[in-house]
C-alpha cells in the first residue's frame, strides 16, 4: 500500500469492533474507531478518513442519520461510507445508498469479503466518476461501451440498445461493483422529474441481459436493493 489509508469504524459492539480493527490494521490500514453516532459524526470531522465502516444500529443517532449528516457537510460529504446492516434491513440498505453510502455488507459477515469490499470502494475513490455526457469510453468484460456513438460492442458485435436501455448499462458499467438503487437508475437515466416505477427499471433491465445474452450475466440483482454490474472476471 503506497499510502497509508485512514478508516473509522463506527459500531458499538465490542467483538465486532475488535475483529474488524484487527483485521484492518493487519492490512496496513490507520484506524479510528468511534461507539456511537455522535462520536462518529465529530470524529469524522476532526480526522477526515478515506472510509467509514458504519453500523447502522447505533446508540443516539442512528447509522443512516450520521450518513445523512456527513453526506450534508461540505467537508464530509467526499467520504466513502459502507454500513453494517442485520439481515431483513433491505429498506434501510436502500435509504443508506440513496444518501450516498458506497456500499454495505450484511452481519455475519466474513472479514475476507469486508477487506474485499474495502478496497474496491477505495479504488473507486481515485478513480474519475464516468460523465454521461462525456467521451469516456469502457472496455470491461470484452465489451465496450461508447457514449459519444450511443454504441455497445460485444466481442466487436455491435448489441442494438434503445436508449434508455444504453443509459442504464452506462451508468451501471461506470462504477463496476457499486450497487443502484432504482430510484438512482431512475433518476440517472431521466432526471428527478420522471415518473416510473420499479417495475419499469426491472423491465428495462430484463431488456438488457436479454440482448446481450450470455454477458448478460455481468449485470446482478441485489434483492430488495437494486443493481450492480459484476467486477469480477466471471459473475
Amino acid at each position: 500500500m503506497s499510502e497509508k489509508k485512514t478508516i473509522l469504524i463506527v459500531e458499538d459492539e465490542e467483538d465486532i469492533l475488535a475483529l474488524i480493527h484487527y483485521n484492518l490494521t493487519r492490512e496496513g490500514y490507520k484506524v479510528f474507531t468511534a461507539t456511537s453516532g455522535e462520536q462518529g459524526v465529530k470524529l469524522a470531522c476532526e480526522q477526515h478518513p478515506d472510509l467509514i465502516i458504519l453500523d447502522l444500529m447505533l446508540p443516539g443517532i442512528d447509522g443512516l442519520q450520521v450518513c445523512r449528516e456527513l453526506k450534508q457537510r461540505e467537508n464530509t460529504n467526499h467520504i466513502a461510507v459502507i454500513m453494517l446492516t442485520a439481515k431483513g434491513e433491505e429498506a434501510d440498505i436502500v435509504t443508506g445508498l440513496e444518501l450516498g453510502a458506497s456500499d454495505y455488507v450484511t452481519k455475519p459477515f466474513s472479514p475476507r469479503v469486508l477487506l474485499a469490499r474495502i478496497k474496491a470502494v477505495l479504488r473507486r475513490g481515485e478513480q474519475p466518476p464516468a460523465d454521461p455526457d462525456g467521451e469516456q469510453v469502457i472496455e470491461l468484460h470484452d465489451m465496450l461501451i461508447h457514449p459519444g456513438r450511443n454504441e455497445v460492442l460485444v466481442n466487436g458485435e455491435r448489441v442494438d440498445l434503445t436508449y434508455t436501455e444504453f443509459r442504464v448499462l452506462y451508468l451501471l458499467a461506470s462504477r463496476p461493483g457499486w450497487v443502484f438503487t432504482r430510484y438512482q437508475i431512475v433518476n440517472s437515466v431521466r432526471g428527478d422529474d420522471y415518473f416510473v416505477t420499479d417495475r419499469a427499471v426491472d423491465v428495462q433491465i430484463v431488456g438488457l441481459r436479454r440482448k446481450l445474452g450470455e454477458y448478460g450475466k455481468y449485470i446482478e440483482t441485489v434483492r430488495g436493493v437494486g443493481y450492480r454490474f459484476s467486477d469480477h472476471g466471471d459473475a
